[in-house]
């Protein structure tokens, strides 16, 4: 397996490099922002704790200032930020230990994100709070009303958090027949959702292998393999369903992070290529259900007439459609200098057909 975001391989005992300082206890949040901003990086030595306090004074210094009024110039200060707070590294060593004072046990989170377990390396301690945090998520479920039963996101797979969008594909009517795609299945609650609606068949699609793992885990614990089969594959198999959904990445940018590749799309590449190869899925009088935030729109990223055009260039056509308001918090606070385009987002289930 290759090296992952943040992480930095180096062979036991080896100590730092030209970029490389130790850090300890008595280092300050000060004199820790200043060599990260520089470039520097710092191999903590002392205690986990303060090291955690540290990052956190740290993030207090990287946010101060006045905030970006525009999404481009806060997405570019959120990656400015995220490469200077990953610069402060934890190492661990072979088995997945960290040797500081006040430690947690971190084996299984390293080992469900992917680390190696038997090389000493040393990790943004960042990415390893994402890590931890993912491992509590995983084992904890997240609750889906639409199932009545909890979903267990994997590390780098997107969590089901925001319901809206699996509320409308519980609630749309369904076509004709009785199969099924989920395209870009993530955890695997659409197909989820699909089978417990009582779809013959759903295959469900996705690229990342992560989520191949994880949707087939989820599936296997809802007991849904007999209906579900979970592929690694790019968007469709080569076959037509009656119903084919797909809820894809709605920000058409550039994502800073394995995890923010559910939320961002350069270019709306995915949802170009889902409704490019729609129509010849369908089955004669399936549909097809596109299911996306118009944030962008809000955003003036991607106008509804740009969307809708892609629609007409893929031969499809719209019979229907659904919306539903975010619950999420970010779409009530006030202080978000992108408040008024969250505040206004909506989720919509788009219902396309093959043009005739």
């Amino acid at each position: 397996m290759g090296d992952r975001p943040g992480t930095t391989r180096t062979s036991p005992g080896s100590g730092p490099g030209p970029d490389v300082v130790r850090g300890t206890d008595e280092l300050t949040a000060d004199a820790a922002y200043r060599l990260t901003r520089s470039g520097t990086r710092i191999e903590w030595r002392g205690d986990y704790q303060n090291a955690r306090q540290l990052l956190a004074a740290m993030g207090r210094r990287a946010r101060k200032g006045k905030p970006p009024r525009d999404f481009a110039a806060q997405r570019r200060a959120t990656a400015e930020q995220a490469e200077i707070l990953g610069r402060l590294l934890i190492p661990v060593e072979p088995g997945c230990v960290i040797p500081l004072r006040r430690a947690p046990d971190v084996r299984q989170a390293c080992l469900a994100a992917g680390c190696p377990p038997d090389e000493a390396f040393t990790l943004s301690l960042r990415e390893l709070l994402g890590m931890i945090g993912a491992q509590q998520w995983r084992e904890k479920g997240v609750y889906v009303p639409a199932l009545a039963e909890r979903i267990h996101p994997h590390y780098g797979v997107f969590s089901p958090v925001r319901g809206e969008y699996v509320d409308l594909v519980a609630e749309a009517p369904l076509p004709g027949g009785g199969t099924a795609f989920d395209i870009g299945t993530g955890t695997g609650v659409l197909a989820a959702v699909l089978a417990r609606r009582g779809l013959d068949s759903v295959i469900a699609t996705d690229t990342n292998p992560r989520a191949v793992a994880c949707a087939r885990d989820n599936i296997d614990r809802l007991g849904l393999a007999d209906v579900v089969e979970v592929r690694e594959t790019d968007l469709f198999p080569p076959m037509r369903a009656d119903l084919v959904v797909c809820n894809p990445p709605w920000v058409p940018s550039a994502p800073s992070s394995e995890l923010e590749q559910g939320i961002y799309d350069p270019e709306s590449r995915m949802l170009r290529a889902f409704l490019a190869e729609l129509a010849p899925h369908l089955n004669p009088g399936g549909e097809g259900w596109l299911v996306l935030s118009d944030l962008a729109e809000h955003l003036g990223l991607r106008g509804r007439e740009e969307l809708t055009g892609m629609f007409a260039a893929a031969g499809l056509s719209v019979t229907g459609r659904l919306e539903a308001q975010p619950k999420h918090k970010r779409s009530k606070d006030s202080s978000d200098p992108l408040h008024a385009a969250r505040a206004a987002e909506r989720t919509v289930l788009w219902r396309l057909r093959a043009q005739d």
